[in-house]
């Protein structure tokens, strides 16, 4: 994924449903599902999505939480990188982020992942998220930028070996 491209991600498949993708939420992370995220591109090589800034979301001044632009962070360059470690177990390392200007309740925000180094044993990921512009549904002010660096070599238990079935699943679908 170019990180400089400025297009829009693409749309999720005409045939898929509010209820599937909320289904797919779901199986691929329980934290974004709940927060109402949509996944619109799925890949070891980026990740993108929308998130609709609800009351949910927001802290008592009625724009989105930090902490939620910090977990959409996390949770994407978690995700790309578990798929880009050929589904090995990740962990973040660390996160840091820097919150631009905000996204007010009933805005829209674009999210998008892109690896900025993939090696042996750490990875380092960008994440970017963008206010919505409401006239356009084009990509509008950059509101956060972070970097999350990973662990990328681990062992995966047993009991855990097919914690990237959702990904396999749904990555060839968006």
């Amino acid at each position: 994924m170019d990180r400089g491209a400025t297009a829009t991600p693409r749309q999720p498949a005409p045939a898929a449903t509010k209820e599937s993708r909320a289904k797919m939420m779901a199986e691929l992370d329980s934290p974004l599902h709940a927060l109402g995220f949509e996944m619109e591109e799925l890949s070891p090589s980026g990740l993108a999505g929308r998130l609709l800034v609800t009351p949910t979301c927001c802290q008592p001044f009625k724009v989105l939480h930090g902490g939620v632009s910090a977990l959409v962070a996390e949770a994407l360059a978690s995700m790309g990188a578990h798929m880009a470690a050929g589904y090995r177990r990740v962990a973040g390392m660390q996160l840091s982020i820097n919150h631009f200007r905000s996204a007010a309740l009933g805005d829209t925000v674009l999210a998008r992942a892109a690896p900025v180094h993939v090696g042996r044993s750490t990875q380092v990921w960008e994440v970017k998220l963008w206010k919505m512009d409401p006239s356009t549904g084009e990509k509008g002010l950059q509101i956060a930028e972070s970097r999350v660096t990973l662990l990328s070599n681990l062992p995966s238990p047993e009991e855990h070996k097919n914690a990237g079935d959702a990904l396999k699943k749904y990555a060839s679908k968006l």
